[in-house]
Formats: structure tokens, sequence, C-alpha cells
């Protein structure tokens, strides 16, 4: 069974080159980078970008470019576009692979560990359509969401709630949002068109959950010293895990 790690990342962002911005040392994009190079499941490395920077970046650590038509490179664009595109481009090559992992490169979030146990959760199951890190998170359960009515006040998110909701957060049922770190992805599945849960309907509905403690999506530049910070408690000390 083939797999394979397609780092994704996208130049034309609102923080500017935050793929590449330094952290510890190293450019934010080289920790999901070098987390995949070490997990021993996988055996080819590519990166899919319109950007120079994160391209030349990602080749100096392995990874086959992939230049992104600039279609796949609006902030408008969708992230399945960008990996369709990709696995086009490996089938082409001829090496398709029966897994990809794809790696979000502005989040320093992964370890080498996590990748290898969410593709062997699949390799166990191939009806497994995605494998995914999550992260339980109470605080914004959608039972403690909130609309807007058309009148401009507020109005429960969810809307087909019924009897008594608690308002002590532990008391609710388990909510888990997708870490945006790392996703385990059947390419079978992936490529068949099929759609699945929204809003990433490429996942299907057969997606099984891997738990973390946490994640960093950096968007923002306080977003890195989080960064810093997380790699620094799980020992992660430029790139070396």
């Amino acid at each position: 069974m083939k797999i394979t790690a397609l780092l994704t990342g996208r130049g034309n962002n609102s923080l500017p080159d935050k793929n590449v911005l330094e952290v510890l040392g190293n450019p934010v994009m080289f920790y999901p980078a070098i987390a995949a190079k070490n997990s021993p499941v996988i055996t080819d490395w590519y990166c899919s970008s319109e950007n120079e920077k994160i391209l030349n970046t990602a080749e100096v650590l392995g990874y086959a470019r992939i230049v992104r038509p600039m279609e796949y490179a609006l902030p408008t664009s969708q992230h399945e576009d960008c990996i369709l595109h990709a696995l086009e481009v490996m089938e082409q090559l001829g090496k398709l692979p029966d897994i990809v992992v794809v790696l979000l490169a502005n989040n320093v979030a992964v370890k080498s560990e996590w990748i290898t146990d969410c593709v062997e959760i699949m390799q166990a199951d191939m009806t497994i359509t995605a494998v995914v890190p999550v992260v339980e998170d109470l605080d914004h359960h959608p039972l403690r969401a909130k609309g807007l009515n058309a009148d401009g006040t507020l109005c429960m998110y969810e809307k087909n709630v019924t009897g008594k909701v608690s308002t002590n957060r532990q008391d609710l049922p388990p909510c888990y949002f997708l870490a945006h770190n790392f996703w385990v992805l059947n390419v079978e599945y992936l490529r068949s068109g099929k759609t699945g849960q929204l809003p990433w309907r490429f996942m299907g509905d057969v997606i099984r959950p891997y738990i973390v403690d946490d994640t960093i999506d950096i968007h923002v530049e306080r977003d890195l010293l989080i960064a810093k910070i997380w790699l620094e408690e799980n020992g992660i000390m430029r790139g070396s895990e």
C-alpha cells in the first residue's frame, strides 16, 4: 500500500508568508514537513503551492514541488481542488497513492506518531474514508452558539433543540472540532466524486477521529507565540521530536 504526504500551503494569505515565518529558528511549515518525514509509513513527499518561497523551502526538506494553478490559490479557492490537482500530477508521474496525508503548512502541532497512528487506522480498514485529528471544545459547543434573527436579535444556532440544556459545559454531549493540522484521506474515495459530510465533503461519511489535546492554526501574528509555546511544551525543539 502506497502512502504519500502532501504538504499544502498558499502564499496569498491575510498574514503574508505565514507558512515561512520563523518559529524557534525554523519556518512554520518546517514542523509538519519534518513530522511527516519522520513517519515510517510514508515513502513519498510532495508540496502543493503557487508560492516560490513555500516550494523552495519544501524542496530543501525533501518535498517534490507541485506548482498549483492560480485558480486554486485564491482566498476563495477550495482545498479539495488543490488536493485533487496534486493527485492528478502524482498519477501522471505513475505515483498515485492509496492513502494521502494532507499536511497544512500553517500548523506546527503535528507529531510523527500521530501521523503513523492515523495511517495505520485506515490501513486496517479501507472502508474508512478519512482519519482526522480532533480536539474536544465544549466552550464552542453548537448548543452554546447563537445565530441572528431577521430583526438582529440572537437565536439558538441549533434550531431543533428540545428539552433542558445545561448551562454547565461539562454536562453537554461531546463536541469535537477538526484540528486542521493534517488529514489522512482514502484516495479511492477522494477521487470517486462522491460527496460526504459538509463542509469537508471530500472526507466522506466514514470519518474516524484521532483525539489530540490542542492545535494551533496560524492566522495572525500572536498565533506564532502560541505555536512557540506548544513546540516547547511538547519537546519539539527546532524540529526534533
